[in-house]
């Protein structure tokens, strides 16, 4: 987060021209002085102290140093003092070597007046010749009043930046020391990262419920080390059996100090017994090794790419020992300002940041020199807290951050830069935020606009659309269906219009309704002591069977419970795994058997990917087109009429269908195949057909289409009948998934799972589903994730949409605000229960909702299509009745 705001870059030189530098190992604090500077100080002591003054030449080093000793006898030095005991050079100094000393020459010996000045600096310039800039002195004051002479005192100096103590030298502060990108500046142990790269034992054994047996190892089923080779294997049987264990017993049931032994090996050496396939014995002595050790000497050994990168898939990254994750040298980490260092300012969230910025103390020289970068700090700093992310860490990397977090620090640095006369492009800015830090990014955009600039906003929350000078509706549907101009101008023109249902919305004429009744929890699955970031040690029961939501404002701990604790419990319980230290204990796993995370990543990472492959629905297509008469007479299988493989591809373009021309500097450019003209299949594929159309036809297909196309299908038509129920029915059956947005690919995954057959105890996740959907999307979305609850699953939404909170059966909110202010339980419940909680800023805006009487009132044309205008007129009769009265009118499909 710091070096994307630029903040860091402003830190790095404060810390360089007015930080205060301090000895990595004694703390001691590092200040260069000149040899008049030196003298200076000397001479204010009060006239009569006795100086001796010093030039040390050895500091804590083991040795005899006789050589040392005539040299300096040479020189014409008369006296050194040998471990702060003043010996004479002329009678035989003999040292222990194999002790540490330390060596001074005295240099000259003078009491200290008024015309003592051209001695002392003659003197000063001599040691610090000798010793490349130290000068150590000892004073004795002159006697007091009471005629007692004062005690002796050490004087240290240095024209470097070094610690006479330590007898470490530094360089002079620049901006470079204080960067983890620069070699002057990043810790060597992991250059910069502040984390290092091991194997680890979770990865090695995913699956403890198998036995060595079943291939519970992973790399010796890869053949990365000499797992696979009996040799290896027999060292670990021979170290099983003398544990009264054997390869067929399952690694949960392992001691762990014994699989600790097979994983890490030992320094004893064994006798082992290696058996021939022929039948052949021959003993042997040697060390057992361990599988984790034999797998790191060949990654760090191995020339192979391939083995590389297969190891690497077994690594996960592990804190600095060095830096402890800061991620710079010790010598930068010393520099300090009000006591904190570089390191300890970036950890702090971003609003004490600024605190601490805004209370800086410093000396007038200082604040002379740091007052145009303190400027420059506060006001970037400020800028992200007026973007709702002053919960946020300096340090924070940019991999860990929502899309809207980047999307807001990226704003903020817009800002900062106070360009005008700039277009700027949004999409969704709102993402990931919470309705009570809503305004607050308005704010900011319209200072955006104050400026003189302009501001295209790509949108769906409705609190942006009110405050929006000028709006652009498109519709009226989504796919071939949309990509019309509906309607343009204010919100009164944009509710006006009557094709519009983005106008229908937000004139209240169409909504999503409330629960009449909310699902009751069929369990509870109890996490005790969670902590992890900035969760605390809390305890949070999830109930089981229902629609749960998790709420809180940005940064309040929700993804850390959720993914970091919760989902974590679950995979290790389910693959047979202890648990970790990222949470205490977890009660109640074995209701489940099931833990799937629906986030928005895509389905696929190259064009090949697309909802026909992801969803399965291609692979019984391709089935039937290989029973065809054509395909049958000219012997095609399944396979020739894959993209994938060779045989029945257009090899000009690898089954692609488009040519990518790489431009170097310029993005790549993708043009369609000329052999195939963008089919994907040679000639001789296209010619079977099934119902009069090719498998390219089929790709080319609507989802909507492709399903009335196969209606007779059941295996084909099931998939794709799961997708248009998530509403989107409307993208191509080999639409790319790089094209598809986050929303569509979630929604693609859900389509997925509700084409499975389910168990009823599948635990669900979803961070954010609603991100990209418009109000009948997430009305769409509301209905899949209530099938997937009626099925007697558990359903997980973070969420900050109140459509979807409201329509939730529990609530779990964190806060009560975010960063190191949050991490705590503010309430629980059904939303009527947390509506009515003061402490809860979630609580407060579901209120509002809640007691809209029209909330619990909503007649759409897919309510009707699904449940028939008669049965929606009664209901819509009794809760008119029951809420004291009124009129029914129907709308217009």
């Amino acid at each position: 987060v710091g070096t994307v705001t630029e903040v860091y870059d402003y830190l790095r030189l404060l810390y360089a021209r007015i930080g205060k530098p301090h000895c990595p190992n004694c703390g001691r604090a590092i200040t260069p002085h000149s040899a008049a500077q030196i003298v200076d100080q000397m001479l204010a002591l009060p006239e009569g102290t006795r100086l001796q003054l010093l030039a040390p030449m050895v500091r804590g080093r083991k040795g005899e140093y006789q050589k040392l000793f005539e040299q300096a006898i040479k020189d014409g030095y008369a006296r050194v003092r040998v471990d702060g005991q003043v010996r004479d050079l002329r009678e035989k100094i003999v040292l222990d070597k194999k002790r540490k000393h330390t060596v001074e020459i005295v240099v000259d010996r003078l009491i200290i007046n008024p015309d003592v000045r051209k001695r002392l600096t003659d003197s000063v310039e001599t040691a610090a010749r000798l010793t490349q800039g130290t000068v150590s002195s000892v004073v004795q004051k002159p006697a007091g009043k009471e005629g007692k002479e004062g005690k002796e005192e050490e004087l240290s100096f240095s024209e470097k930046f070094a610690c006479v103590e330590c007898g470490l030298s530094f360089e002079e502060l620049a901006p470079r020391m204080f960067s983890f990108n620069s070699p002057y500046g990043a810790c060597p142990e992991c250059t910069g990262l502040g984390c290092k790269i091991e194997i680890d034992p979770r990865l090695v054994i995913p699956d403890r419920s198998k036995t060595f047996r079943e291939a519970a190892i992973v790399p010796w089923t890869k053949n990365l080390s000499a797992g696979m080779n009996p040799f290896y294997v027999q060292q670990v049987e021979t170290l099983l059996r003398a544990g009264g264990y054997n390869l067929d017993t399952r690694i949960k049931d392992l001691p762990q100090g014994l699989l600790d032994q097979i994983l890490y090996g030992d320094d004893e050496r064994r006798r082992f017994t290696f058996r021939t396939k022929a039948g052949k014995k021959w003993s042997y002595e040697t060390q057992y090794r361990g599988i984790i050790p034999t797998l790191q000497r060949r990654y760090d050994e191995t020339s192979s790419d391939y083995v590389k990168e297969e190891i690497e898939k077994l690594m996960t990254q592990v804190r600095c020992p060095a830096c402890k994750g800061a991620r710079l040298k010790p010598e930068s980490l010393a520099v300090t300002l009000d006591g904190l260092s570089i390191a300890q300012l970036t950890a702090l969230p971003v609003d004490r940041a600024l605190g601490f910025v805004e209370r800086l103390t410093l000396s007038a020289r200082d604040e002379q020199i740091a007052r145009q970068i303190v400027k420059e700090l506060r006001a970037r700093l400020g800028f992200l807290v007026n973007v709702g992310l002053e919960y946020l860490t300096l340090d924070r990397s940019a991999t860990t951050l929502s899309g809207g977090e980047a999307q807001r620090i990226r704003l903020a640095t817009q800002i900062g830069s106070s360009l005008v006369g700039v277009l700027y492009i949004l999409d969704e800015p709102s993402i990931g935020l919470h309705q009570r830090d809503n305004a607050r990014l308005l704010a900011t955009l319209k200072t955006l606009r104050d400026l003189g600039n302009t501001l295209i906003v790509v949108e769906h929350d409705e609190d942006t659309m009110r405050e929006a000078d000028f709006i652009v509706d498109i519709g009226p549907r989504a796919g071939k269906d949309g990509g019309r101009i509906i309607a343009t101008g204010s919100i009164a023109d944009i509710a006006a219009e009557p094709q519009s249902l983005t106008g229908r919305f937000l004139k209240g004429e169409v909504f999503i309704p409330v629960p009449h009744t909310r699902r009751r929890p069929k369990g509870m699955l109890t996490v005790k002591n969670a902590r992890a970031n900035n969760l605390r040690g809390v305890d949070i029961d999830f109930p089981l069977g229902v629609l749960c939501a998790i709420t809180g404002v940005s940064g309040s701990g929700k993804s850390t419970l959720v993914e970091q604790v919760l989902h974590r419990a679950l995979a290790y319980h389910l693959h047979g795994q202890p648990g970790d230290d990222t949470y205490g204990r977890v009660i109640g796993l074995e209701q489940l058997d099931k833990a799937i995370i629906i986030d928005q990543s895509p389905i696929g990472r190259t064009p090949r990917s697309n909802p026909a492959t992801y969803t399965g629905a291609f692979d019984p297509i391709r089935q039937l087109f290989a029973l065809t008469p054509d395909a049958r007479v000219r012997g095609y299988e399944p396979g020739r009429f894959s993209f994938n493989v060779k045989g029945g591809r257009c090899e000009t373009c690898a089954g692609d269908g488009i040519i990518k021309i790489e431009m170097h500097f310029l993005p790549d450019v993708y043009v369609p195949c000329e052999t195939c003209k963008g089919k994907r299949y040679n000639q001789q594929t296209l010619e079977v057909k099934y119902k009069g159309k090719t498998i390219a036809d089929v790709l080319e297909m609507r989802v909507d289409e492709a399903a009335g196309f196969f209606a007779n299908i059941a295996k084909v038509h099931n998939k794709l009948k799961t997708i248009c129920d998530v509403g989107l029915g409307y993208i191509q059956m080999g639409q790319p998934a790089t094209t598809l947005s986050g929303g569509e690919a979630q929604r693609v995954k859900l389509a997925t799972e509700l084409s499975r057959r389910s168990t009823g105890r599948t635990f669900y996740i979803l961070d954010e589903p609603t991100t990209g959907l418009h109000f009948a999307d997430i009305a769409q979305l509301l209905q899949v994730l209530s099938r997937l609850v009626d099925s007697g699953n558990t359903v997980l939404v973070i969420e900050h949409n109140l459509d979807v909170i409201k329509t939730a059966d529990y609530i779990i909110d964190l806060g009560p605000e975010g960063g190191d202010k949050g991490g705590t339980v503010v309430a629980t419940g059904p939303p009527e229960v947390l509506a009515q909680n003061p402490a809860s800023y979630t609580g407060r805006y579901l209120g509002r909702v809640l007691s809209d009487p029209r909330a619990h009132i909503a007649i759409t044309s897919e309510h009707s299509a699904v449940a028939g205008f008669e049965r929606i007129n009664q209901e819509l009769l009794r809760t008119v009745n029951r809420n004291g009265g009124g009129s029914v009118t129907e709308v217009p499909a």
